[in-house]
């Protein structure tokens, strides 16, 4: 199996197989994401390879593989006639199979449309794992997002129409101390409308070789404190009122929070306050990501 540049999958992947299906992103304009700024540049595999790959797959794991994700950055911004080959040909190369997933972001899904989602639907692609970082159109902008908040809500309400579980990301203290307030209001306005299945907490941590850490070492942009990111998370839980599953599973948070909504957010919400009773100090330090 062929592996080319970096590969990440999200933590809820951990134990699905990984099988490259695009190489770099297409957008990698983003301030804060270091993962392709070096490169490689963002090209499609031919089927024809990711398919000896899933047969390849298929030699070592037998009939034991049942989630299925495809790396890169964004593999939604492949072509959906040859996404679609992709995801019927696995479907076939493993009876078993329960899942199917990969990157999108939201402009990239929204250029899809409804009906080519559908499509992609029948093929067997699950879920769609999307970046939405901020509600916030003020901070998607400056970040470089290359979307906003309208267009987020539609191609994520598009992918659910669909029928593909969608799984947002949100990045805590991403607007600075500056947006702070906008950041929780507008995120949960936008997660409201979309009524997503999962919403994914991240802590905003500067990374090596982004403009965004250099806008923090040079003071153009100030972090949130540790208690200043669990204020907006609190702030951004009060806003929330759709039907989901909330999960901080990454190093970068400060708190654990994990619970549906909205039934268990006075459970969510203690355990913030709880957090915010704790010296400071007692919190992760600073520091800058390198992967």
């Amino acid at each position: 199996m062929c592996y080319e540049g970096p590969i990440y999958r999200p933590p809820s992947e951990a134990d699905s197989l990984l099988i490259q299906a695009t190489i770099g992103c297409p957008h990698n304009r983003c301030t804060f994401c270091m993962v392709y700024k070096n490169g490689p540049r963002f090209r499609i595999r031919p089927v024809h390879e990711i398919k000896e790959d899933l047969l390849e797959a298929k030699k070592l794991h037998g009939s034991r593989v049942q989630t299925l994700f495809l790396p890169a950055g964004n593999t939604i911004a492949m072509k959906t006639e040859q996404l679609a080959e992709v995801c019927c040909f696995a479907r076939s190369t493993f009876p078993g199979l329960e899942r199917i997933t990969v990157y999108g972001s939201s402009q990239f899904i929204h250029m899809k449309g409804l009906e080519q989602l559908k499509e992609l639907a029948r093929s067997g692609l699950s879920r769609i794992h999307v970046g939405l970082e901020s509600g916030d159109d003020v901070i998607l902008k400056r970040i470089r997002k290359g979307t906003h908040g309208q267009q987020q809500i539609e191609a994520c309400q598009w992918a659910l129409r669909a029928g593909i579980e969608v799984s947002l990301y949100v990045i805590l203290g991403i607007g600075g101390q500056e947006r702070t307030r906008e950041h929780a209001v507008e995120t949960a306005r936008v997660i409201n409308e979309i009524a997503p299945d999962f919403v994914r907490l991240r802590t905003f941590v500067p990374k090596v070789n982004t403009p965004l850490l250099e806008d923090v070492m040079t003071g153009r942009f100030n972090m949130l404190s540790p208690y200043g990111v669990l204020k907006e998370t609190a702030a951004l839980l009060e806003g929330l009122t759709v039907s989901t599953a909330l999960t901080s599973d990454h190093y970068t948070n400060y708190v654990d929070l994990h619970g549906l909504l909205p039934d268990e957010k006075p459970r969510l919400l203690a355990e913030i306050t709880r957090a915010l009773q704790r010296d400071e100090d007692e919190f992760r330090p600073f520091f800058v990501g390198t992967e």
